[in-house]
């Protein structure tokens, strides 16, 4: 079976191309190069990547296919990041680069190649499952919970998870490094990518004030709406942000225990380009127990049960909590957690499981 690998230049994808090929697998290795706005800045290091797949490559003993994605990324991620900032929500844009460019484009291109299957670094695990006398492909949750990147997977289908493999969805990352190590692999100690999809790690501000400008407002508080400071832009801050807000030294009109609090983001009036803040972490604002879900993908292709207990994610690096889907109707799902959730952000995703299997999920309206 022909299987093409995204290679990235990590550890993770390095080990991935290798595992199918001492399986046995014709394995292909594909660079993908998607952003091409500052290649030459510090903070872009594809260049570097590349050369690191490339001596991978040779180190195995595959082919290696270079691709250029930019314009796919640009319309139909960064474009899609900018608006929901601009709209004062927080997006997560590695979640539709999966969808779009990771298991879209490159699965597109992979299987003009002649490929029967992609794979890619990820840490989560694909089973084909019989529902109902049908076969069905389920999405689940990686061995190695701390790695788990299922969150990050939930947009795809039943026709893009049939063509995938997860190589290291059993594995622990420990694991990962010794096997590379093993095999010479110089990525074995290379630290972990981090930051937006395939731009990298930066001063995330200044970045998006490259292509969001400036619109001065005011940060109030939402208890008794005293003008409290200025902001610069409410695209620039997210529910529950604490650093940056540079009102730390203003009290607030609570108890002399609690004057002193932290101020965190609670609301965002786009109408009024008005930043609302409370003080204190545990303040009433920053808490809900229910959310509305949109922009909804079921990965089995239908909706799952309402008023059946699952977990829910309503964000990556929170634990799973114990919830219920109320309703699910119009494209739209109401998602009643077992105890209350802090800074809910409107844009980001909530992925619902059931037991270690991933049903799928929306973005918090």
């Amino acid at each position: 079976m022909k299987v093409v690998v995204g290679m990235s230049g990590g550890v993770d994808s390095s080990v991935t191309a290798l595992l199918l090929k001492q399986q046995g697998y014709q394995v292909t290795g594909l660079f993908m190069k998607n952003w091409e706005d500052d290649d030459d800045s510090e903070y872009c290091s594809s260049r570097q990547d590349l050369v690191d797949v490339a001596s991978v490559c040779d180190v195995i003993g595959i082919d290696l296919e270079v691709v250029n994605f930019s314009a796919e990324y640009k319309d139909r991620v960064f474009a899609d990041f900018l608006r929901e900032y601009e709209a004062g929500r927080t997006p997560n844009p590695d979640i539709l680069c999966n969808s779009e460019i990771k298991f879209r484009c490159f699965l597109d291109h992979a299987l003009q190649l002649g490929a029967e299957r992609i794979a890619t670094g990820h840490y989560a695990q694909v089973r084909e499952w019989t529902n109902d006398g049908r076969s069905e492909y389920q999405l689940l949750k990686a061995e190695d919970g701390t790695k788990d990147q299922s969150y990050f997977l939930y947009r795809l289908n039943q026709a893009q998870l049939a063509k995938t493999l997860f190589p290291l969805g059993t594995l622990y990352k420990r694991e990962v490094r010794r096997i590379a190590e093993q095999a010479g692999l110089h990525v074995a100690t290379k630290k972990d990518s981090t930051g937006i999809c395939f731009i990298g790690e930066r001063p995330f501000r200044e970045f998006l004030m490259r292509y969001l400008p400036t619109q001065p407002g005011e940060i109030r508080a939402l208890d008794d709406e005293r003008v409290l400071g200025e902001h610069q832009g409410l695209m620039y801050h997210t529910i529950g942000q604490r650093k940056g807000l540079l009102i730390g030294g203003i009290k607030g009109n609570q108890d002399e225990a609690g004057e002193h609090e932290a101020w965190y983001v609670a609301k965002k009036d786009v109408q009024a380009n008005v930043l609302y803040v409370v003080q204190g972490h545990e303040h009433p604002a920053l808490l809900r127990d229910r959310l509305v879900a949109t922009d909804l993908n079921w990965i089995a292709g239908r909706d799952p049960h309402t008023h059946w207990v699952y977990t829910a994610k309503p964000r990556y690096r929170t634990p799973d909590m114990p919830c219920e889907i109320d309703r699910i109707a119009g494209g739209r799902a109401e998602i009643a957690f077992a105890q209350p959730q802090w800074a809910l952000t409107p844009g980001q995703s909530v992925v619902v499981y059931e037991s270690n299997v991933c049903l799928g999920g929306g973005v918090i309206a």
